[in-house]
């Protein structure tokens, strides 16, 4: 049975579409599934200290507060096989909460290391399914920034299976909403048969 890490992002709890799907997808999944929300439990800001404490020697407690969550959030992505992300879009970007956790999982010589050829991923044989959420019509378009941010972040750190499915239109009202999840229950459905 596979491991399956589930992140989601979204500040609306309950009432977020992308939120709904996640756990739509978790319901069609036979996996040992392990869960954080970053939304509703936001991690501490990436700062100086936790920049200071997980780019070197940590020099004090908030620092070393600091590397062990990086560490603890990387030991974790190492022990899951899928990592699914919801990931709604706040103002053509992701949540800030999101931009957090990834900045604690982005580590050069961790999780990534720097080579004569360029950026080198370290997480490897990883699947991911980045379930985007959009208020207006954005894929394959100049704004479909979420897309281009994850895709590019996550094959930075070594994960290049990915999956994307939208959920778009939601800002158009409950129909609009209906057709979108409608849709990307659909694509989640035929990703849960081939995890």
């Amino acid at each position: 049975m596979k491991n399956v890490l589930v992140i989601k992002s979204s500040i609306l709890a309950a009432n977020s579409q992308s939120n709904q799907l996640v756990d739509f997808f978790k319901s069609k999944i036979s996996a040992n599934i392990t869960e954080r929300d970053v939304g509703a439990n936001p991690l501490p800001y990436y700062d100086l200290n936790a920049a200071s404490g997980t780019r070197g020697e940590p020099q004090n407690d908030v620092q070393k507060q600091a590397l062990a969550l990086s560490n603890e959030l990387i030991a974790q992505v190492n022990a899951n096989d899928v990592l699914v992300f919801g990931v709604p879009m706040y103002n053509l970007g992701v949540p800030a909460q999101l931009k957090t956790y990834i900045d604690y999982l982005n580590r050069a010589g961790v999780t990534f290391r720097y080579t004569a050829n360029g950026p080198e991923g370290l997480i490897t044989g990883k699947k991911a399914v980045v379930i985007l959420t959009h208020g207006g019509i954005y894929k394959d378009g100049p704004a479909d920034l979420v897309k281009l941010y994850m895709q590019t972040v996550l094959n930075f750190i070594g994960i290049t299976d990915i999956e994307f499915v939208y959920a778009e239109g939601i800002g158009h009202g409950p129909e609009a909403i209906a057709k979108a999840q409608a849709a990307a229950k659909v694509e989640l459905e035929r990703i849960a048969k081939i995890i």
